[in-house]
């Protein structure tokens, strides 16, 4: 009887333990989970900027050196006007093109549209890629923007391949001395300085590609173009922001 006993105390504290032990791997795996959705929730937040705010930073030159500014409208909507130094990325084509501004994680990056939905959409996308700051702007519909033009900002490596194709006519904003030190090939120096003077000695049949150090310079010599009627498009990185450009003597 004795051996009974104890054989039955044996197999009741097993069963025992067995049963603390499932038990103890259902709290595990519900605070996993809990953990899981916690970090999903984090992961699709991005914040709302006001209209005021995105038109400040981009009347600085030096705060808007930290925001990259991405309109997620259609070109055709884009080239109609948009916020200065805005660049474009329709949104139907987010999936495919989010790999080009991969190296601006980091950065602060705004997303905008007509009514703030797309570009909310946009935001998403980005915050789910590893984008770490991202905002949402006021859309142009609802903000009256005092920034807008038609200048078109488009990043280094289409800057490039623009310029390689030769159907651009290329100019470089710099000073005189840096520009005579090197330049991007078959580039024509103007300045803030001297475009109103020189702007009537450009050649005109071809659409306009502008750069300079850090993108503003360049930007208010392609303002007086694009204003003139001209396609004009800016570089958003400069010769001190990018290494890759090709400059020749």
């Amino acid at each position: 009887m004795k051996k009974s006993n104890l054989l039955l105390v044996s197999i009741f504290t097993s069963l025992a333990l067995l049963s603390g032990c499932s038990q103890n791997n259902t709290v595990d795996s519900t605070s996993t989970e809990v953990k899981s959705n916690e970090a999903s929730t984090q992961i699709s937040k991005y914040q709302e900027m006001k209209g005021e705010q995105l038109d400040k930073i981009e009347e600085d030159n030096k705060k808007k050196e930290d925001y990259l500014v991405i309109d997620v409208r259609s070109e055709e909507e884009y080239k109609e006007g948009h916020v200065k130094h805005a660049i474009n990325i329709p949104l139907d084509d987010a999936d495919k093109r989010i790999s080009e501004i991969n190296d601006y994680k980091d950065k602060n990056v705004v997303t905008i549209c007509n009514t703030g939905k797309k570009s909310s959409e946009m935001a998403k996308k980005l915050v789910e890629a590893g984008f770490k700051n991202v905002w949402n702007a006021q859309g142009v519909k609802d903000f009256e923007y005092t920034t807008i033009t038609k200048v078109a900002t488009i990043l280094p490596e289409e800057f490039k391949e623009k310029a390689a194709s030769g159907n651009y006519t290329i100019i470089d904003a710099r000073d005189e001395k840096d520009y005579n030190d090197g330049h991007m090939k078959d580039a024509i120096h103007t300045s803030v300085d001297t475009i109103d003077e020189d702007i009537k000695d450009l050649p005109k049949e071809k659409p306009f590609l502008t750069y300079c150090y850090s993108g503003n310079k360049s930007w208010t010599v392609a303002d007086k173009l694009s204003k003139e009627g001209h396609e004009v498009y800016n570089a958003w990185d400069g010769t001190k922001e990018y290494d890759g450009y090709e400059l020749i003597k």
